[in-house]
């Protein structure tokens, strides 16, 4: 390790290794040698004097970059394209003239972005699928239990712990679709030339624009590509990485709102996040338990939304056909966005993984506020016994605001129940009232919604995934 010199916390702390790996110097110069293959072997088989002993010295070498060589010339030329185009040539004497024909710069750089940004999407996909399929079973193992929910975090209706799980899924499955959307929608820049025109390759292929048109689809199957940008400047629309950053940004909202609730349910010490038996909670306080993790996928989450911005202004402000402006803001954005997306996932999955459930607090905390809650029933109890609707209203508001001021004044226990039937105007007893403060009769369809929806939703979209499930999680601090 470099003790001297600034380290990346995404990369020393934070993202995967395989993550890391998409966004590494061997991922993107390995990508570029085979992007120069494809468009060789695409000129050779459109009738270019190319030989296939050339194309096997380019295939032989595509993975042993020889980087000191291509360092060295760059200090030299100032052009990191023609640096690599240099040192490949000196691995590949008889290769050497045909590397590069016809292109430009971004054809290497433009297409490998969007071949490491789809791979990197794919993981992200199947990180968010095994998040998805974490919480699917936290809910549905608690689909039952009731809950106080919370509106403006003052206690309103009842719900269940895993109805409540089932919000944080449905914004998962939500942004599961839009990566999903934007992956497939992906397309190579192709082979476009200096300024989009192709002008290169109609001089190279003699003016036959059937050939030059088969150049593009050809190169696309090759990479594993359905198709190439319609149109473009040099390079592809900068429109592309705002696409792409929005949908990692999402999914980082997702994730902080998941632990924000996790974080102020763990106040309450009704849920909690993992703890290992020797993670230290405070320097401190020796008894605490601090929610690192939910912490720290706020902490990343806001990285990430806030870095969406920098494609959507780099796109904005684009000159015509071709600007460099856009280079080293996108060599920080674009990767650094995914490492930390990544981290944030990997947390989501231990966190969701391993939450701990209370019931007796859950149900302490509820109890607490259930009279409030249960009044309307009891003023309809006491309307069938013969009482007058506005009546009982207005006494079940005056006995409320009392009960209130007990426990907030006093600090003592809710004693709603305990007014209502000493007042003579109701006619249950306390044994009749005590019975109506049944949880499960305030939690409405709850239970039958976590089933509903997922049946209905989110099974059949892990069983559409199942190939991305098992996936765990290392966390590195």
């Amino acid at each position: 390790m470099n003790y001297d010199g600034y380290t990346s916390p995404l990369s020393q702390r934070y993202a995967s290794k395989q993550m890391q790996y998409l966004f590494s110097q061997n991922k993107k110069f390995r990508t570029w040698r085979r992007l120069w293959i494809a468009l060789a072997e695409t000129e050779k088989e459109l009738g270019l004097n190319i030989t296939q002993e050339q194309i096997d010295e380019l295939k032989a070498h595509q993975d042993d970059i020889n980087y000191e060589e291509a360092q060295e010339r760059e200090k030299i030329v100032r052009h990191d394209v023609m640096s690599h185009v240099y040192a490949y040539g000196l691995q590949c004497p008889k290769a050497r003239g045909i590397i590069h024909l016809g292109a430009t710069s971004c054809y290497v750089g433009d297409n490998t972005d969007i071949i490491i940004m789809r791979d990197a999407l794919r993981l992200v996909r199947g990180k968010v699928v095994n998040v998805i399929a974490r919480l699917a079973k936290f809910a549905g193992e608690y689909k039952d239990l009731p809950t106080l929910a919370f509106t403006h975090f003052q206690p309103a209706q009842p719900t269940t712990v895993g109805k409540r799980a089932t919000l944080w899924i449905n914004e998962f499955m939500m942004d599961l679709e839009d990566l999903e959307y934007v992956e497939g929608s992906l397309k190579l820049l192709g082979s476009k030339g200096t300024t989009g025109t192709q002008a290169s390759f109609l001089e190279l292929f003699d003016g036959d624009q059937e050939k030059v048109d088969r150049i593009d689809p050809m190169i696309a199957g090759k990479m594993g590509f359905s198709a190439c940008c319609p149109v473009s400047g040099q390079t592809y629309s900068r429109k592309v990485d705002a696409r792409v950053m929005n949908v990692i940004a999402q999914i980082a909202c997702s994730a902080h709102k998941m632990s924000n609730d996790i974080r102020l349910l763990q106040h309450l010490k009704e849920v909690e996040e993992p703890f290992e038996k020797n993670q230290i909670g405070s320097s401190a306080m020796a008894y605490k338990r601090n929610p690192m993790r939910s912490e720290r996928i706020a902490s990343l989450a806001r990285y990430v939304m806030v870095d969406a911005m920098n494609p959507v202004i780099t796109s904005s402000v684009q000159w015509f056909e071709r600007t460099l402006d856009d280079s080293a803001n996108r060599r920080l954005s674009i990767a650094e966005g995914f490492l930390a997306i990544d981290g944030i996932l990997d947390l989501c999955m231990n966190v969701t993984d391993g939450l701990k459930v209370y019931p007796k607090v859950i149900d302490r905390h509820l109890r607490a506020e259930l009279p409030f809650m249960a009044t309307e029933n009891i003023m309809m109890d006491a309307v069938k016994a013969g009482g007058d609707r506005q009546e009982m209203h207005e006494k079940i508001r005056t006995l409320s605001m009392e009960a209130g001021r007990v426990v907030k004044e006093e600090g003592k226990d809710n004693n709603l129940l305990d007014l209502i039937a000493e007042d003579p105007a109701f006619p249950q007893t306390r044994e009749a009232l005590e019975e109506a403060m049944k949880p499960e009769r305030y939690v409405g369809c709850a239970p039958r919604q976590v089933e509903r929806y997922l049946e209905a939703y989110v099974n059949p979209v892990l069983e559409e995934h199942r190939e991305d499930l098992g996936m765990t999680a290392e966390i590195f601090v």
